[in-house]
């Protein structure tokens, strides 16, 4: 499994919106088709919400890649 902190500089971050910042895809709607997929789990939970705001603290999971939400 591959990890990567990623440091929040405000309250939260759209869901789909963090996958791009993370490089796991190349656009804001391409993370959109990604989490529509069902691939993505926000805290050991499947999400589906493409804007789902995501906050310091959570953990989100794409295939081997584990995102950890920290403040910035």
């Amino acid at each position: 499994m591959e990890y990567i902190d990623f440091e929040l500089d405000r309250d939260h971050v759209e869901l789909n919106q963090l996958l791009k910042l993370v490089g796991l895809c190349d656009s804001g709607g391409a993370g959109k088709m990604i989490v529509a997929s069902g691939a993505v789990f926000v805290d050991g939970q499947q999400e589906l919400r493409k804007t789902c705001k995501i906050h310091a603290g959570q953990v989100v999971q794409l295939d081997d890649v584990e995102i950890r939400v920290v403040a910035g």
